[in-house]
């Protein structure tokens, strides 16, 4: 089959989108399928680094014309992630399809809806939307929702009756590694202690919230043994300046950017402070304790589902300096919590996701 992605990663947009689509592509080429991607020449595009794991990649161009008006009366709440109208991207999709046979065409991106996917269905055989909001119609064959706490009935209206539904972290998409390393991180979580911290909040992290967790680990009560992993991506605006605060730190601090092996990471860590994004399957499926930040408003809904089901604890970004530290202190005080954190995350996901997607993409090829 030939596969088309049409997905953005920006500083706005953040690289969650581009890293759970890559994850897909790599099962599907491992199966034997061309993938593509097409993206936005937004900053932070991620472009090379879709190109250095070997797929084909397009780039669209942004207007010369700044300060583009993207609302067209439509459902769409992040249209402005576009940079450009719907009608445009559109016209700009098409060109790059025009001499390909596209077998799916994979839509991950808030700002497309369904009549965006209408005018792609005539040249594409199959669309697969990939949402995690429920806030606006597709046209698609098929969808795929992630999280946890959506019901299939979130879509009624929103889809065609033939469109068949995926729904739920256990069509999660991450990579083989963590089903692989989830029964070697799961005998960790017995009897646990609070030793090392992986801190990931996300690949952009654009108002530094890494910095604001550093700040209140620095005036916390953590032993200075304690050892902090802190995941940064390569487009970070403040990855310098959290390099310089990490050196500063009184505990074991280090500063790793666009690691390629999370989930060894993932199983070696006893709590992680991480974005509610789709980092939080790669967390469930390992067991892996979590203090959650809500970055965004559309990370509410995991963070607050995550909660309710015991699998982590919930902090608002403008609280980290207070909560913090005295969070941490009770856990660390109480090994009973960690480990009951654990183990309501390990039963909401388990890594096959990837494998039961593709499934459904060839089951009639």
């Amino acid at each position: 089959m030939n596969v088309v992605f049409r997905v953005d990663a920006s500083v706005q947009i953040g690289t969650g989108h581009v890293m759970r689509c890559l994850t897909l592509a790599d099962e599907l080429r491992h199966q034997g399928h061309q993938c593509r991607f097409i993206s936005r020449d937004h900053q932070g595009h991620l472009g090379e680094f879709i190109a250095s794991k070997g797929f084909a990649f397009d780039l669209l161009s942004i207007p010369e014309v700044a300060n583009i008006d993207c609302r067209d009366g439509g459902d769409t709440a992040h249209a402005d992630w576009l940079g450009v109208t719907w009608q445009v991207d559109v016209e700009q999709t098409l060109l790059v399809l025009e001499s390909i046979e596209v077998d799916w065409l994979v839509v991950d991106h808030y700002a497309l809806d369904a009549r965006w996917e209408k005018q792609l269905a005539v040249v594409v055989k199959r669309i697969l939307a990939i949402d995690d909001l429920a806030d606006r119609n597709h046209e698609c064959d098929l969808l795929l929702d992630q999280n946890l706490g959506r019901q299939e009935a979130d879509y009624d209206q929103r889809v065609p009756a033939d469109c068949e539904r995926l729904i739920g972290p256990r069509y999660a998409l991450l990579r083989p590694e963590f089903a692989l390393r989830r029964e070697a991180s799961l005998q960790r979580r017995v009897k646990p202690q609070l030793k090392r911290i992986l801190i990931s909040l996300g690949g952009v992290d654009a108002n530094n919230t890494s910095g604001k967790v550093l700040n209140a680990l620095s005036d916390s009560a953590l032993p200075v043994d304690t050892e902090l992993d802190i995941i940064m991506g390569a487009t970070s605006p403040h990855l310098v300046a959290v390099q310089n605060q990490a050196a500063q730190l009184p505990f074991q601090a280090t500063v790793n950017v666009s690691v390629n092996d999370m989930a060894e990471r993932m199983c070696r860590a006893d709590i992680s402070i991480g974005a509610a994004g789709s980092t939080s399957w790669e967390r469930c499926c390992l067991g892996l304790p979590s203090i959650m930040v809500i970055l965004a408003e559309n990370q509410r809904a995991i963070g607050n589902a995550l909660e309710q089901n015991g699998c982590a604890h919930l902090i608002v970004e403008n609280r980290i300096a207070d909560d913090l530290g005295p969070l941490l202190g009770s856990l660390m005080a109480s090994g009973v919590e960690l480990e009951k954190l654990a183990n309501n995350a390990m039963r909401v996901c388990d890594g096959e996701g990837c494998s039961r997607l593709v499934s459904e993409m060839t089951r009639d090829n």
